[in-house]
């Protein structure tokens, strides 16, 4: 944790300002320091915060709810595993956020609601904001930190979306891939949305429920009555019998006939084309991680495009923009507003 943290943090439980009260453990030069072990703590209640590994702790995972704290496990395990590093993470990012471009990250601070192991984040800091906080309620922070620790903008936090540690200053938040596996995603992106002031913007990415019928009736099943409850070492050999299907026709057929101008008409015919060809520019690692990624999540919505913008509604966002990525998932931009104008003053 590098102490310029301190001037985004809230007490959780109060509100109130955050103190680094106990060091035990700090690397550095003084200039930029980073506590590995320490205490945190809240100067109205009292409260105390654990930093751990170099990571605040604002959660302990073994108090919260069975399906949050199974959702946590089995993503914490996955990102301690899946820790590669892949030069398509640019492009498929902003693909995600669209359209958000990297010049949009300039000099603002940055809030990244569910970091996984931080690949997000590290962009994000790379590409020139002020300060960016990825967080994450499992123990994937100890892969996040590990990835950001060396760029003095970037800081990683383990804590709940739904009760953040953070004022209300961000110009800028997102989160791509997380909603969606919460207990309450509405709940989720509003508790995000709570976090950026007035002007700032939000970006979110989900799951839509169009053209995925086929995964909310066949994949579902086996993933909430297996797949997510079982040991993730063995699902992980498990999954990879998928991926080798996935990777030959990604490889084979998908990404050859649509890189041949002759081939790309018959590809629009082909199922799932539009991701799957995206899929396609992906390695193995990666794709093994996507696949073991579906058969994981112990929670999963997929999000009606109404639904969806029915929370931009909620939350009194302008300037509004949802658009379909890969014909399978809804990715949403907006402008936070002042509280007179979300009530119609």
């Amino acid at each position: 944790m590098k102490p310029k943290l301190l001037q985004y943090l809230a007490c959780p439980a109060c509100g109130g300002e955050i103190h680094l009260r106990g060091v035990t453990e700090r690397v550095g030069d003084g200039v930029s320091d980073e506590i590995l072990e320490g205490e945190l703590t809240c100067g109205l209640c009292l409260q105390s915060f654990p930093v751990t590994r170099g990571v605040p702790r604002f959660v302990d995972v073994r108090t919260i709810e069975h399906d949050k704290a199974a959702t946590a496990e089995n993503f914490g395990w996955q990102w301690q595993h899946f820790t590669q590093e892949d030069e398509r993470y640019r492009e498929q990012f902003l693909g995600w956020i669209r359209p958000v471009d990297q010049a949009f990250f300039a000099d603002k601070v940055v809030l990244e609601g569910g970091c996984g192991k931080g690949r997000h984040t590290r962009l994000a800091a790379q590409w020139g904001a002020r300060a960016v906080i990825g967080v994450d309620l499992s123990r994937a922070v100890d892969s996040a930190f590990a990835a950001t620790r060396e760029l003095e903008n970037a800081h990683i936090i383990q804590a709940d979306i739904y009760n953040l540690p953070l004022r209300p200053i961000f110009d800028y938040a997102f989160s791509v891939g997380v909603l969606h596996h919460l207990p309450d995603p509405r709940g989720g992106f509003i508790a995000l949305a709570h976090k950026v002031q007035t002007g700032g913007h939000l970006s979110a990415w989900v799951y839509g429920a169009e053209n995925n019928e086929w995964i909310t009736r066949w994949v579902n099943p086996l993933r909430e009555k297996w797949t997510s409850r079982i040991d993730q070492r063995t699902l992980l050999h498990l999954s990879k019998l998928p991926t080798v299907a996935l990777y030959a026709a990604t490889k084979l057929l998908y990404n050859p006939l649509n890189h041949s101008p002759r081939g790309q008409t018959l590809a629009r015919h082909l199922f799932y084309n539009d991701y799957l060809s995206h899929l396609g520019s992906f390695g193995w690692r990666e794709q093994h991680t996507i696949v073991f990624d579906h058969l994981v999540a112990p929670t999963a919505y997929y999000i009606r495009r109404e639904e969806f913008e029915s929370w931009w509604r909620d939350i009194g966002a302008s300037d509004v923009v949802i658009s379909w990525h890969n014909r399978n998932s809804w990715r949403g931009w907006g402008r936070i507003n002042a509280q007179d104008e979300r009530d119609g003053k």
